[in-house]
């Protein structure tokens, strides 16, 4: 028997990004469109890069002037720039700070910092999507520019009730489907299990779930976990009624309805467990019982063999 616990989710990405420019310049040119796939390393976008190159020329500028100045400041302690190694520490670090060399190297890496990420590139594998950018407008330093999904690394976020926690365990299979739409299914594995009960009596569970392309980052999903539970007496949920608030499934002997106090165990979609008040083997009404009354006449008009679960 399949055991099945029912629950409500919503679909991530545990690969997810939101990529920015670094600088503020115009937008010289996008390459991708909300939808496309991308491999990691692709080009997403670049900036105009006239006045970062420009601002490298200057900062190395910068860098070599500050150089000579170190330079200055050594001989003046009685050194050479290239017996820095002889050159004591404190020395060292009072003619960098007087010559500007440490501000000069900083700054000059900045400029190659900000001019090599002037072209965005993906870092993964993955889909884009939150672009709204057009080309030739001035790059927000801000704002994401771009999100980049992997749509083959998502996961269902769920809950379970604190008395359901026993029934589920680590690699349990799931099944997914969308409200939207509901003929999408994909199969997934439990990959975690949050070790604390919320104050609602809750706890959150995540599920490994199979790409797909029909399933997006943010969807509303049913989550539908199965495990085996190994043989049962199992009935189907139609052969269960109640009478005075008590469960009961009526079998069939001879031409006659016969109830039976039962009481059902676990339960899946169309499907309980009995663990008591039915034998194995019993012939069950399991459609046209709900006016039944025990002892009734009836006709059996179809007949269904099942397999014992």
């Amino acid at each position: 028997f399949n055991h099945e616990l029912v629950s409500n989710g919503k679909l991530s990405a545990r690969r997810f990004v939101d990529l920015k420019f670094e600088s503020a310049e115009p937008i010289a040119a996008i390459f991708v469109k909300n939808g496309d796939h991308v491999g990691k390393g692709q080009k997403i976008a670049e900036l105009s890069t006239f006045r970062l190159s420009n601002k490298v020329a200057q900062t190395k500028t910068a860098l070599e002037n500050a150089k000579l100045e170190l330079q200055d400041v050594l001989i003046g302690q009685g050194f050479a720039l290239k017996d820095s190694a002889r050159v004591p520490k404190a020395t060292m670090q009072l003619a960098r700070i007087k010559s500007g060399y440490d501000q000069a190297v900083a700054q000059y890496q900045l400029a190659v910092y900000e001019l090599h990420n002037a072209v965005l590139r993906a870092p993964f594998d993955g889909i884009v999507a939150n672009l709204f950018s057009k080309p030739y407008n001035t790059a927000s330093v801000a704002d994401v520019f771009c999100s980049i999904i992997d749509s083959h690394s998502l996961e269902a976020d769920f809950t379970v009730l604190e008395s359901e926690l026993p029934l589920i365990k680590m690699g349990d299979r799931v099944e997914v489907s969308p409200f939207a739409m509901t003929n999408v299914k994909a199969e997934g594995k439990i990959s975690e299990i949050n070790p604390l009960v919320g104050t609602d009596g809750m706890v959150k569970v995540k599920a490994t779930v199979g790409s797909s392309t029909r399933l997006f980052e943010g969807m509303n999903v049913r989550v539908s976990i199965h495990r085996s539970v190994g043989k049962q007496l199992v009935v189907p949920k139609g052969a269960v009624v109640l009478r005075s608030g008590k469960q009961v499934v009526f079998t069939l002997s001879g031409n006659k309805a016969y109830w039976n106090y039962v009481h059902t165990g676990l339960e899946n979609a169309d499907s309980y467990t009995i663990t008591d008040g039915l034998k194995e083997g019993a012939t069950i009404i399991t459609s046209g019982n709900i006016n039944l009354a025990h002892e009734s006449p009836v006709k059996v008009i179809s007949r269904q063999q099942t397999d014992d679960k």
